[in-house]
C-alpha cells in the first residue's frame, strides 16, 4: 500500500515509473540511487508491506548535516514533476514465501497509478549465459506488447537485443520443447514481466549481465543506457552523462581497516 508523505497523495499519472529488481550485483538499485541523487528527487512517498525484510536507515540522499538524521524505509517513492519521472527505490531484500503477493501489490499499485510506463532495471548472472547471449553488449530488454504500441520504433532504433529465450534443456535437441525466458539472479524480473504481460501493462525490462563484486561500473553502464532511451540528462540541468554519486555510496564497503590491528 502507497502512503504519501503529504496530507494529499501525488498524482502519477502521465509519469514514467522507474524500479529496481533485487538481483545479482545490487545494480539496479545502484543505478536508481543515481538517478535519485543526479535529479535531486524530493520523496513523495513509501510502500508500506510486510513482504520485505524490514529495515530502516538515515538518509541515503543527504547533502546538508542536517537532512542526514532524517528516517528511511525499504520502499520509498520519488519524483521529479519537471520531467515526469517517479522512482521507486527498493532496498531491502524481498521475503521469498511472499514474492508473489508482493508482485500483486506492485502491478495494482502501478495500474491504480496511471503511470505512462514502466521500468524495471535488473541484472542477471553473467557466468550463465548461453552461447548466443555472449554475442553483443551485456544489455537485454524485454518489453510487452502493450509498450511496444508506442515504444517499438524507438527500441528499434537503439539497436538493442531482446533477451534471448534459452532451451529448457540445455544440450538436449527436442523440437517439441519450447525455449523459455530464464533469468538467473534476477530476483522477481521475470515474474513481474510476466504478470505485466497478462495484465496489459506498458512495461520494459532492462538488464545487464554481471558478476558479484565491485557493481559500481556496471550501474553507470546500465543508467547510461536506460537515458539513451529515455533522454533524462538531455532534458535536464546537468552535464550529459555526469551522474551525481549519493553520499551513502562512501560506505558501500564499509569503513577502512581498523589500524588498531597493526
Amino acid at each position: 500500500m502507497f502512503i504519501s508523505s503529504e496530507n494529499s497523495p501525488p498524482s502519477f499519472k502521465d509519469y514514467t515509473l522507474v524500479m529496481p529488481a533485487v538481483a545479482v550485483g545490487n545494480v539496479a538499485q545502484l543505478s536508481v540511487d543515481l538517478l535519485v541523487s543526479t535529479f535531486n528527487m524530493s520523496r513523495a512517498g513509501h510502500i508500506h508491506t510486510d513482504c520485505l525484510i524490514p529495515m530502516a536507515g538515515n538518509n541515503p540522499y543527504a547533502t546538508r548535516e542536517e537532512d542526514t538524521e532524517q528516517l528511511h524505509t525499504p520502499a520509498e517513492v520519488y519524483t521529479a514533476p519537471e520531467l515526469k519521472l517517479a522512482i521507486l527505490q527498493i532496498r531491502a531484500p524481498i521475503i521469498q514465501a511472499k514474492s508473489k503477493r508482493f508482485r500483486q501489490l506492485l502491478v495494482s499499485w502501478i495500474k491504480a497509478s496511471g503511470f505512462s510506463r514502466t521500468v524495471v532495471l535488473s541484472s542477471s548472472h553473467a557466468y550463465q549465459r548461453d552461447d548466443q547471449q555472449l554475442q553483443g553488449i551485456p544489455l537485454r530488454y524485454l518489453a510487452t506488447a502493450s509498450l511496444l504500441k508506442t515504444s517499438a520504433d524507438a527500441l528499434k532504433e537503439l539497436g538493442w537485443r531482446e533477451m534471448e529465450r534459452v532451451p529448457a534443456f540445455p544440450g538436449l535437441t527436442d523440437a517439441n520443447a519450447e525455449p523459455r525466458l530464464c533469468i538467473p539472479g534476477g530476483g522477481i524480473t521475470k515474474g513481474l514481466y510476466t504478470d505485466s504481460c497478462a495484465e496489459d501493462l506498458p512495461l520494459a525490462v532492462l538488464l545487464l549481465f554481471c558478476s558479484e563484486g565491485d557493481n559500481i561500473p556496471d550501474a553507470f553502464t546500465l543508467v547510461n543506457h536506460l537515458n539513451d532511451w529515455l533522454h533524462l540528462l538531455d532534458n535536464h540541468s546537468q552535464e550529459p552523462n555526469k551522474w551525481k554519486i549519493p553520499t551513502s555510496w562512501s560506505l558501500l564497503f564499509g569503513s577502512g581497516i581498523p589500524p588498531a590491528l597493526f
